[in-house]
């Protein structure tokens, strides 16, 4: 995504700090993801999904702390479990992933959701609700990309290297859900202090 390579490392570089001070295990939790870049909150829903064998979306205590753990999150266990508990708000002994992965995205505006709704809605030509590899081309502008200005990668080098981001490395299905294009774009909203600055981002990104 153009120029979010600075503003991923200062946002990681943030997380960490904030990390050795917050107290919350919601926020402990966010700012561990956020401190591996744009991706993070994405890559955690991911290996929640995974492991979600009966595609429910609902996971118990064991597959919480599983994913956790698989993830590499560091936490207490009884961290975990009052996370856990937080969210288990019916005491079901079940966990709407959906849910927990809305409330660990970082809060954005109003103008930055609608601005990356109109990106989703471009690139799902079909209306399904999924975007898949082939929707993206010839939408995706690839020549605002850092590495594709100084020459260092083509066009389709940027282009897979985008896809990729979206795509997990142990489940790629070549296609792309608005649950995932909002994670992957919190993380980046989440390394843009400016409002202004992400959606002009996103209006050059995808010609909106």
């Amino acid at each position: 995504m153009a120029g979010t390579s600075r503003h991923d490392r200062e946002m990681a570089v943030n997380a960490k700090k904030q990390l050795s001070v917050c107290t919350d295990p919601v926020d402990r939790l966010r700012m561990q993801c956020l401190a591996r870049g744009s991706s993070g909150i994405k890559g955690l829903g991911r290996t929640f999904r995974i492991m979600d064998d009966d595609n429910n979306r609902t996971l118990d205590m064991k597959e919480f702390m599983k994913g956790l753990n698989d993830y590499g999150v560091l936490i207490e266990k009884d961290e975990a479990m009052k996370m856990f508990q937080r969210f288990d708000r019916d005491n079901s002994g079940l966990i709407d992933f959906d849910e927990f992965l809305l409330t660990l995205r970082p809060p954005m505006s109003n103008a930055r959701k609608e601005v990356i709704m109109q990106a989703f809605r471009k690139l799902d030509k079909t209306g399904d609700g999924v975007i898949t590899i082939e929707d993206l081309s010839g939408v995706y502008n690839a020549k605002y990309h850092p590495k594709y200005q100084n020459g260092e990668w083509t066009e389709e080098q940027v282009f897979r290297k985008f896809l990729d981001s979206f795509d997990s490395p142990y489940d790629k299905d070549g296609k792309v859900t608005m649950e995932e294009f909002l994670n992957y774009y919190c993380g980046v909203s989440a390394s843009i202090d400016s409002d202004v600055y992400f959606i002009l981002m996103m209006k050059n990104a995808w010609k909106l």
